[in-house]
Formats: structure tokens, sequence, C-alpha cells
């Protein structure tokens, strides 16, 4: 069983990940030269998959999820709860699901990089830990 400290310090690093993995999804010229990145990415190592250009939609839904995911960001930072890394972990497991059935629709595979990192934090986050008080 973990330490409420460890913890906590696991959901910290849950939240920094995001900021690594998501933060240029927030600006369409960020996410711009992402989705470039990945797409020759996949093209490099002749990934099976689509990864389409983003029209003007596409770009708003990213930039919106980027937005949401920065603010659940700046919640775990700055007022840093162990209740957050149960939220945390329902919300990536459910991420997993959908980045899996994309995948499974045509969607490139270079997101199972995505799924391999959403997956892992969550399972983080589900392991016992002490109740503060203890």
């Amino acid at each position: 069983m973990l330490s409420h400290r460890r913890y906590l310090k696991i959901v910290r690093f849950s939240a920094w990940s995001d900021i690594f993995m998501t933060g240029g999804f927030v600006l369409p010229w960020s996410f711009a030269l992402i989705h470039a990145a990945l797409t020759a990415v996949a093209a490099a190592f002749s990934l099976p998959g689509k990864l389409p250009a983003f029209d003007p939609l596409h770009m708003l839904i990213a930039n919106q999820l980027g937005i949401v995911i920065m603010l659940w960001v700046a919640v775990r930072l700055r007022n840093t709860r162990a209740e957050y890394g149960s939220y945390d972990a329902v919300a990536r497991f459910v991420s997993c699901i959908c980045q899996i059935y994309a995948v499974s629709q045509g969607a490139s595979v270079v997101v199972l990089g995505f799924t391999a990192v959403e997956f892992v934090l969550a399972c983080l986050q589900c392991l016992p830990y002490e109740s503060e008080a203890d």
C-alpha cells in the first residue's frame, strides 16, 4: 500500500504528463506542429491506419480537448488531492477505450502510443493508498 504522500506524487506526475502529452493541443498552430510530427512518424515507420488532415472543426475539437485537459492539470497541481487520482484514472480508462475503438475503426496506430501512457497512469492511480489520517 502506498503512503498518502507517495500517492499524491503519482497524481501530480499524472498532471505533469498531461502537460507534455497534450499541452500542445491547446492552440491551433501548436496542434498543427504535433499533427505534422505524428504524421511524419506514421509515414517513417509505415504504420497502419489513417492520420488525416484536420479541417477547422476537427482542429476546434482538438483545441477544446487541450483546454479542458490543461484546466484539469491546473486543478490537480494547485490543489492536489487523492480523490482526484481516482477521477483521473476513470477518465484515462474511458479515454483508452475510445482510442482503441478509433484505431479499430481505421485511425493510425500512432494513437496507441498515447493509449499506453494513459493506461499506465490510470493503473498507477488505481493503486491502494493510506488515507491521510493514517
